[in-house]
């Protein structure tokens, strides 16, 4: 592949920003333009503080692809289809194989986007521990394959590996990244138009504008972003003016923004109870249909979510179109018996404030039912492990279903198989198991979807999870502030276009 020299790459960059940022809206978004004077740097206020060091393996990979910094082979469109990224285009060699072309892009850096340096990404990926998410049941292996081609194989045929490609957790960065053998560095490694310069511990971090992004010239100069877990807090640092941009605005305080300052996203985000069926009073089937026929999922759509929320319906919500002519009823589901008195520990997290007032109503639902319920709540960082290792009976969790890979099977592999890399119901069930595998298999688009909702209608017959409502995310903007980018999938939230 050949490269142009730096400053020859920066100049074509700005000759190609107009038909940029028509063809990819998500990096730009409203009033993109690259070839603008210098912009104010940005303040955004994020409600989750990274939990991994910023590790792009796990929570922290959401953080990094929200604020600008990382990037992979390939992205979610508005429609939920892959779209170019790192790679321009992309075909299907065979049943397990595709070659991707890459575009021509340098690293934060100051290296080159070469075929060896994605190769070295995936594979660290794929060998990282944990899994991550989007590798949940995928075998995969990344090779060069020519001056501008990578080949990426799977152990089995994988018919939606473009999409999987797309997750936040699989983004391309150079070798300085990996100079450590247990950590990942994205700090001045990766490929997207702002840069990660400084990390104050998990209170906030500095980034500045990295002027050779292949996209064209952010249009802030930077963006110094804290971390906050009160959603009061961060309502009123945009409300004070201390902050330009507030995401997740709790519902409590929306009416306290004025409109021309608040935007409401339909998302794939669902909050569900998880129960625990590795351990605990919740290992019994009997049990949990108990927990579930407790459950009123009006009263956390009209009451806690004030509105912005539908009753939980699935495992997928409103936001995918397509899911609820084809949802299919839950199988082999049994009788629940009585509670009479059963303890159990219900966990949750308080950097999406909505999460500890829906597990208090659950709370008074579940001890109606005849339950003892004790209430656990932290931030998430300090929650993650323990609720992954089974410490608790139950969970109260806020999921973006098509976080992951814009698959929806792919959420069902990691969250609710035996082998699944965040399955916090520790659910193992050969029926589920099976019914994913079946969906994983099929191409095409209609019959996946058609596979995935046999699968959802397989989990929800465990009642390992109980939908509490399908959600839409409020986030803040500043007056003056233009270009936020809305995304159902959360995956986007500042890009080119954002300026203040």
């Amino acid at each position: 592949m050949r490269f142009l020299p730096r400053r020859r790459r920066f100049v074509a960059g700005l000759l190609l920003a107009p038909l940029l940022s028509g063809c990819f809206a998500s990096d730009g978004g409203e009033g993109a333009s690259s070839d603008s004077a210098d912009g104010s740097r940005l303040r955004v206020a994020l409600a989750f503080p990274p939990a991994e060091n910023f590790s792009p393996y796990g929570a922290d990979a959401t953080l990094l692809s929200r604020l600008g910094v990382t990037e992979g082979l390939t992205r979610l469109d508005a429609n939920g289809a892959a779209a170019p990224a790192l790679a321009e285009s992309w075909s299907r060699e065979n049943d397990r194989s595709w070659l991707f072309t890459l575009r021509e892009a340098v690293f934060q850096d100051g290296t080159a986007v070469t075929p060896k340096a994605v190769a070295t990404s995936l594979t660290r990926a794929a060998r990282a521990e944990p899994v991550t998410a989007a590798l949940s049941g995928v075998e995969l292996t990344a090779e060069a394959a020519g001056d501008a081609r990578v080949r990426v194989t799977t152990a089995d045929p994988d018919p939606v590996l473009p999409w999987r490609l797309s997750s936040p957790g699989l983004v391309v960065l150079s070798a300085k990244a990996y100079a450590k053998k247990d950590t990942v560095g994205p700090v001045g490694t990766a490929t997207g138009p702002f840069e990660l310069t400084k990390v104050t511990g998990t209170t906030a971090a500095t980034l500045d504008r990295f002027d050779d992004y292949w996209g064209g010239r952010a249009q802030a100069s930077g963006i110094d972003a804290k971390f906050i877990a009160d959603g009061t807090a961060r309502t009123n640092a945009l409300r004070t003016g201390e902050t330009d941009i507030a995401e997740a605005v709790p519902v409590s305080q929306a009416a306290a923004l004025d409109k021309a300052t608040r935007r409401e996203t339909a998302t794939t985000r669902t909050t569900s109870l998880l129960l625990n069926t590795g351990s605990g009073p919740f290992k019994d089937p009997k049990a949990r249909a108990a927990a579930r026929e407790a459950v009123d999922t009006s009263a956390f759509a009209k009451g806690v979510y004030e509105g912005y929320a539908d009753p939980g319906a699935g495992i997928y919500g409103p936001a995918l179109t397509w899911a609820a002519d084809k949802r299919v009823k839950p199988t082999g589901r049994v009788k629940s018996r009585v509670a009479d008195g059963t303890s159990v520990t219900v966990a949750t997290y308080d950097n999406r404030p909505e999460l500890p007032e829906a597990a208090q109503v659950l709370k008074q639902q579940l001890e109606k039912a005849g339950f003892r319920v004790k209430l656990e709540v932290r931030e998430y960082a300090r929650l993650e492990s323990d609720a992954l290792a089974g410490k608790f009976d139950a969970i109260v969790s806020a999921r973006n279903t098509m976080v992951d890979t814009g698959d929806p099977v792919s959420i069902l592999a990691s969250d609710y198989t035996c082998d699944g890399s965040y399955n916090l119901a520790l659910l193992c069930d050969k029926a589920v198991d099976k019914a994913v595998a079946e969906a994983e298999s099929i191409a095409d688009t209609a019959k996946r979807q058609d596979a995935a909702m046999t699968a959802e209608a397989a989990v929800l017959g465990t009642d390992a999870v109980v939908p509490l409502v399908h959600q839409r995310i409020i986030t803040g903007v500043g007056a003056g502030v233009s270009g936020v980018l809305p995304d159902p999938y959360e995956r986007a939230l500042v890009g080119v276009g954002t300026r203040r």
